[in-house]
């Protein structure tokens, strides 16, 4: 039963939904726009704002659900709850309905620990925020919040000890690895901060590249 409710995380995890979105609402595919990302960053780029939001809250809820429901359901450890919450975390980043590609992670990671460790979301938007605010790089906030994380599970965090701050290591090390296109691009100084609108790209010929979510 449990590898049935692992199989369900990575299908709910899965769901493109920019790209539905996109679908549905714009008639466009949003892995030809922008950077191609199947995330919140590219689709409010793309999308506008009214797309972006539930585009943001149904990822987070895909890492939310399988943790918080589904352990409940079959009786699974709390190995398995990391297992599944894992699972949701790479259908995101590899959905089967989309050619195995999607966004880089961060809202569905988000949702995890959202049912794991809430105190210590807190403390990583808390960094997002603050790196956004002081750098309008949605990768550098993103990762910033990442890498932070595990600090903020070890103090927080009652359940788990070392085997999810651990979790937290290795999902901070797959966040970091899915951002390196925008590292190189940091690096050569080409990365788009945030705010620029669909309007802004139109007028000089480009749509954006950066994407986080």
């Amino acid at each position: 039963m449990t590898y049935l409710f692992l199989a369900l995380s990575y299908v709910f995890g899965a769901t493109p939904t920019s790209y539905w979105v996109g679908k549905a609402v714009h008639g466009i595919d949003l892995r030809q726009h922008g950077s191609g990302n199947l995330g919140a960053t590219n689709a409010f780029r793309i999308l506008g704002w009214k797309s972006a939001l539930p585009v943001i809250l149904v990822d987070v809820s895909k890492g939310f659900v399988p943790v918080w429901l589904f352990p409940g359901l079959c009786g699974a450890s709390f190995g398995w709850t990391l297992a599944f919450g894992a699972a949701a975390i790479v259908g995101h980043m590899f959905s089967f309905w989309v050619g195995f590609k999607g966004g880089k992670g961060v809202g569905t990671s988000a949702g995890v620990f959202l049912a794991l460790a809430p105190w210590a979301v807190l403390g990583g938007f808390l960094v997002w925020l603050a790196l956004m605010i002081a750098t309008r790089y949605v990768s550098v906030a993103s990762m910033g919040a990442a890498v932070t994380l595990p600090v903020f599970v070890a103090f927080t965090a009652h359940a788990g000890g070392a085997t999810l701050t651990g979790f937290t290591v290795a999902l901070a090390i797959v966040v970091v690895w899915a951002h390196r296109s925008n590292i190189r691009r940091l690096i050569r100084g080409e990365e788009n901060r945030f705010g620029r609108t669909r309007e802004a790209g139109k007028k000089d010929g480009t749509t954006g590249t950066e994407g986080a979510a």
